[in-house]
């Protein structure tokens, strides 16, 4: 009698072909670093100047997806790697047949004012794209305001809850550089990091580079290109005067608010009811109807929410106000209103590597910027 017949004959026993071996390896390693994508870290790379001079253009970051809690997908079925573009052909990179409801994992915290947080961008729900939440644009700006917050700008200050808001240390914005006629040398920009220069008039700096600008002799004056309040700007109007669907008389005068005078402004916060009116819907008329899936109509001056009238709204989730440490040059709330709660993706951590494309090679690796927390 075989003792050993639960050992396996080694001479029946087949080898994987190489083929195999490869191929179990690769479906590992992907969906290994999906999941670590999906839960856990990301890694995105800083394309524009908005957020300046906190953030460089070139920055490659690391962005948490614990610290708010991870997002579980909403559009399942999506090619590995790929956002919501295909590399080279340029298709569409998922399918959006499939579509599973927002649940966010717990996290260590909620999203905090002064945080630099990534989000999927909101107006890609609109035309031509009319992409699913978790495929918009990612995007990278700084919370100013939290869910139940009255945040106002004054004369580019921003205050929360009547306050002023602390200003990040990198926020920089336009200026007006009087000289005696004397040009000022190119280096010294170069020196005080201050960008777009080649712009007449108007180059962008922060504050201490500002200061320090002012000490030349050439210098008359720096003056920070500040809009006054109660003047709109006709050619690029801002949140909501930028969406006027949702006015309830043609007739009635836009917001006359601008970049730097601005509000002020109630951020929804989950469970809060709003009172509908010819003020509050052009601000919250969109929350309500593209963010939070609610069918909404103006019939003859009245308001209908999913073919009821009402002048009350209760909204379902949590909003944010974000925007860009480079004041001047970012497209941010101030443009296109809240961030809903289900568009955000994730804390930005850490630079690990970055790259200048406009320096020479053996100085396109910023050292000093390697591994640098951001705040």
């Amino acid at each position: 009698m075989n003792w050993k017949f639960w050992k396996k004959d080694k001479d029946k026993t087949k080898k994987k072909s190489t083929t195999r071996e490869w191929t179990e390896a690769i479906i590992f390693a992907v969906v290994a670093a999906t999941l670590i994508r999906t839960l856990f870290i990301e890694a995105y790379t800083i394309p524009t100047p908005s957020m300046e001079r906190s953030l460089l253009v070139g920055d490659f970051l690391f962005v948490s997806k614990v610290n708010y809690g991870a997002r579980t997908p909403m559009t399942p079925i999506a090619f590995p790697f790929a956002h919501h573009t295909m590399p080279v052909i340029g298709t569409k990179a998922y399918w959006d047949g499939v579509k599973l409801p927002y649940y966010r994992l717990p996290g260590l915290s909620d999203v905090k004012k002064g945080d630099v947080v990534v989000f999927n961008y909101p107006m890609e729900a609109d035309s031509p794209y009319y992409r699913p939440v978790d495929k918009r644009e990612n995007y990278i700006k700084r919370c100013q305001g939290a869910p139940g917050d009255t945040l106002r700008l004054i004369n580019a200050q921003v205050y929360v809850n009547g306050k002023a808001a602390p200003n990040p240390p990198g926020e920089q914005t336009d200026y007006t550089v009087t000289t005696t006629g004397m040009d000022v040398n190119p280096e010294i920009y170069d020196q005080l990091e201050i960008s777009n220069y080649d712009n007449v008039g108007a180059p962008t700096m922060t504050k201490g580079a500002a200061a320090q600008l002012k000490t030349y002799s050439n210098i008359k004056a720096v003056t920070p290109n500040i809009k006054p309040p109660g003047q709109a700007d006709p050619f690029n109007p801002v949140f909501p005067a930028s969406t006027p669907k949702y006015k309830l008389d043609p007739k009635n005068k836009d917001f006359d608010w601008n970049v730097d005078n601005y509000g002020p402004i109630i951020i929804p916060k989950k469970g809060w009811t709003v009172t509908l009116d010819s003020l509050t819907l052009p601000v919250y008329g969109r929350a309500i109807e593209v963010y939070e899936g609610n069918k909404l109509q103006i019939v003859n001056g009245k308001i209908f929410i999913n073919d009821k009238e009402t002048n009350t709204y209760t909204f379902k989730m949590n909003y944010y106000w974000m925007m860009g440490d480079n004041r001047h040059d970012s497209l941010d709330s101030r443009y296109w209103g809240f961030v809903p709660e289900d568009h955000i993706v994730g804390k930005a951590l850490f630079v690990w590597m970055s790259w200048d494309s406009n320096a020479s090679f053996l100085h396109k690796i910023r050292w000093s910027r390697l591994f640098m927390g951001i705040h």
